[in-house]
């Protein structure tokens, strides 16, 4: 049986701790239902706790929020802070008298700078720590260290004997995602769970997060997005699909993004400034989500190959933003498209360094294998640090350049 959701790890949790030691306000922000609030009680199970999801806090913070701070402990914790956007502007009068650290411990839903009629940022006041859904790593307890052991080079050749070699559960970790409530549950009953989940943010977060009139023609929008999750933002192909505004479409992906369900992924170029003129791509933020939108199944790993491998790219994705909030959060993520259509999945980038990671669902590798990153380090020079190849099979080896590796997807997991 999977365990309890409140047993998992979040190896996120000193980065919080780092913040609240130096930073009058931090806000751990993320998807609902992601472990925010079981994080931040588990954390500091003696620090008083308001939710602004019980009537009476909510009332009393949106008719009078200088009172309602005013009114606070020292040292408090504010839940789904997102709900009543008009305390930001309170919390600043707050600290501006008050500075010291750890003051306030905020969660939101939402990103909090991006929620409409927040008119105060906190800037400088305030540190944002994001919490997404579980990683792999988190799921097996182990320290998630994949990605910088990657930045590091820490990774060197390995054969393994093929008769030590695990059955893959890749495929029935695409499916399942990283939602801890859904994890408690049966595959079916986890499918259940995430429609009444996606409808729940529909009806509700959205309004709170957003002036949207058209839910259906959102929810049907965010259907579209899942099955194109991995792939190049073509606006212009979606309002075509949907009958809607190339407006109207920018505006409902922003609010997906407010909310943690897409992200978009910006195209990387060796001159930052054109970063901006090439199309994104779009990405689903848990794979088991997307999944249960679009109908994929452990099935579909052998059904629909290309479908599931556009999922994995998503799932990979959030693996590596996920760790980089623990392990480097200077980190940049862009992917890479030249007009020869040759990609690079993911690539991070830190000052001048360049890294890349192409991502297969395969489990052998044929030999132009690793042609976007050897197109990438030949554009970066110098400034490419090295480059991996994750896929589904067993053995560590280099791929035409000894500055690229083919590595094991599982490693996502195993360190």
């Amino acid at each position: 049986m999977p365990s309890p959701p409140s047993l998992f790890p979040r190896l996120i949790e000193p980065t919080i701790r780092t913040a609240l030691a130096d930073t009058p306000v931090v806000c751990v922000t993320g998807p609902r239902q992601s472990g925010k609030t079981t994080l931040v009680r588990n954390m500091e199970a003696n620090r008083a706790f308001y939710s602004l999801e019980q009537d009476t806090h909510y009332r009393f913070a949106s008719s009078d929020p200088d009172g309602f701070i005013a009114s606070l402990p020292d040292y408090v914790c504010l839940d789904e802070v997102q709900r009543v956007p008009a305390l930001f502007h309170a919390l600043k009068i707050s600290v501006d008298q008050d500075r010291r650290p750890g003051r306030f411990l905020l969660t939101g839903s939402a990103n909090p700078l991006l929620v409409p009629n927040a008119s105060e940022s906190l800037a400088g006041r305030m540190e944002v720590v994001q919490l997404q859904p579980l990683t792999e790593a988190e799921k097996e307890r182990k320290p998630g260290h994949f990605l910088s052991d990657f930045l590091s080079g820490a990774f060197t050749p390995r054969l393994r004997p093929k008769s030590t070699l695990p059955k893959s559960t890749l495929e029935k970790r695409l499916v399942a995602g990283g939602y801890p409530e859904a994890l408690a549950r049966t595959p079916d009953r986890a499918r259940q769970w995430h429609r009444q989940y996606l409808r729940s943010l529909i009806e509700r977060d959205v309004k709170e997060a957003a002036r949207v009139r058209g839910m259906n023609e959102l929810e049907r929008l965010m259907k579209l997005l899942a099955l194109r999750t991995g792939q190049l933002l073509n606006v212009s192909n979606l309002a075509s699909d949907t009958g809607l505004h190339r407006e109207t479409i920018e505006h409902y992906i922003a609010v997906l993004e407010r909310i943690f369900l897409v992200r978009r992924l910006p195209a990387w170029h060796s001159n930052a400034s054109k970063r901006l003129l090439k199309s994104p791509k779009v990405h689903f933020l848990d794979s088991g989500l997307t999944a249960t939108l679009v109908d994929l199944t452990v099935e579909s790993w052998n059904d629909d190959r290309d479908r599931m491998g556009h999922l994995l790219e998503s799932f990979a994705l959030q693996q590596l933003t996920a760790q980089a909030t623990w392990s480097d959060p200077s980190l940049n993520f862009w992917h890479y498209r030249d007009k020869d259509q040759v990609e690079v999945d993911i690539v991070l980038t830190q000052g001048r360094k360049v890294w890349g990671i192409e991502i297969k669902a395969s489990v052998s590798l044929g030999s132009d294998v690793g042609r976007g990153l050897a197109r990438l380090a030949n554009k970066c020079k110098k400034d490419f640090v090295h480059g991996i190849v994750l896929y589904n099979g067993q053995d560590i080896f280099p791929v035409n350049d000894e500055r690229i590796l083919a590595v094991p997807l599982r490693e996502l997991w195993k360190r």
